[in-house]
């Protein structure tokens, strides 16, 4: 699968550097050639001898270690790698990279090279949400750097939250798909609406959704990934919007309404993983109401996925229902009436099929009947929505 590819592995001081062990494993089984960089923290956690192992390479740990060969180590690992995976990268590292600090062999190497640049950042919850972490990371993101978050979970520190490592499957799945892009969607112009809107009720007021936007980013960035020109219709989001897609924001239901309308003829493909207000209140107060009873009448806003259905022509459009109860049957009543080619159906009170979740559990409806699938990852169901759309496209 990864014959004839060069896969440096960069291993920083962290609990996390003993997953590395099974990255390097499922790196080696697929064909790949793997040298391992770790820095001195890192052998702290894991002999560099198990890497050496693994890896059937010597691992660099130190720049002026005895050389093994004539040439300059860091610019010649830098040039013969394909792809270079940091796995954990902790926050002294993405700093470091951030603002182009060389002081040991993984961030001068790392700095050398061309090639693409994953990261599989591990850290302690609070230091994720660190200004300082969250700004530098948004850094190595602008310069194109992939990055890949793991799942919330216990931490080694006895926190709960964000900053475990991702899985080493995950992590590897990540590196095939850019070192073996399918690019089937080269060519293509794709349009993805994401997350919520909302409404105003007064100044400091409003009503919206539980949608993160997480599915909708997922599909734009996979799309990108497999060579569409993607753009993003983005409204309150929680998460980390891909790069190299261009990103229109808007709060309101009009808003994304427009901003849909003015896109679809420039597109191929639209996909509605958006989850705009279905209704707005009539009125709005610029200031904020301080009375002691709230009566709110709402007006319908505008039906986004049943505009575009109405002037889809030979565009491929997909559509999401998120669901309570009877899913199949509202699905497929809202498949008929939006005119889309398929629906991705889930209900949303099910565990690990709601909003804000990295999961879902979905069936897809078309015209011939209907596919229902196991819970996977919102990135595995990208793929699956994507290699559908593609099935429609002339």
């Amino acid at each position: 699968m990864l014959k004839n590819k060069t896969v440096a592995v960069g291993v920083c001081g962290g609990i996390a550097a003993y997953k590395t062990c099974e990255l390097i494993s499922l790196l080696k089984k697929a064909g790949a050639q793997v040298q391992v960089i770790m820095t001195k923290n890192a052998a702290q956690f894991v002999n560099p001898l198990t890497f050496e192992t693994l890896s059937n390479n010597f691992v660099v740990t130190d720049m002026f270690a005895t050389k093994k060969t004539w040439e300059v180590e860091h610019i010649s690992l830098a040039k013969k790698t394909d792809l270079f995976v940091v796995a954990p990268a902790t926050a002294n590292l993405v700093g470091k990279l951030a603002n182009g600090i060389c002081d040991d062999m993984l961030t001068t190497t790392l700095m050398a090279t061309k090639a693409p640049i994953l990261l599989a950042p591990s850290m302690n919850c609070n230091m994720l949400t660190n200004d300082a972490y969250v700004q530098n990371i948004s850094v190595c993101l602008s310069r194109n750097i992939f990055v890949i978050d793991g799942e919330e979970g216990f931490l080694a520190c006895g926190d709960t939250g964000k900053g475990r490592m991702a899985e080493p499957a995950a992590i590897f799945e990540r590196i095939s798909s850019i070192l073996l892009p399918k690019n089937d969607y080269k060519g293509k112009k794709v349009l993805v609406t994401a997350g919520a809107t909302i409404e105003n009720i007064d100044g400091v007021r409003f009503i919206t959704n539980f949608s993160s936007g997480k599915m909708g980013c997922e599909i734009a960035r996979n799309a990108m990934e497999r060579g569409a020109e993607v753009t993003l219709v983005l409204g309150k989001h929680s998460v980390e919007p891909p790069n190299n897609v261009k990103i229109i924001k808007v709060e309101t239901t009009k808003q994304m309404y427009k901003a849909v309308k003015d896109n679809v003829a420039k597109n191929d493909v639209i996909i509605k993983a958006a989850a705009p207000c279905d209704y707005a209140p009539v009125s709005v107060s610029q200031q904020k109401i301080k009375s002691e009873e709230l009566t709110l009448t709402f007006k319908k806003n505008p039906d986004i996925a049943k505009a575009v259905g109405e002037i889809k022509g030979d565009r491929v459009v997909v559509v999401f229902a998120a669901e309570t109860d009877n899913l199949k049957a509202n699905a497929a009543k809202k498949l008929t009436d939006k005119n889309a080619d398929f629906i991705v159906a889930n209900d949303v009170t099910q565990k690990g099929a709601g909003f804000n979740s990295d999961t879902n559990i979905v069936s897809i409806i078309d015209k011939l009947g209907v596919t229902d699938y196991p819970k996977m990852t919102k990135k595995e169901l990208s793929a699956i929505i994507l290699d559908k759309a593609k099935t429609y496209l002339k």
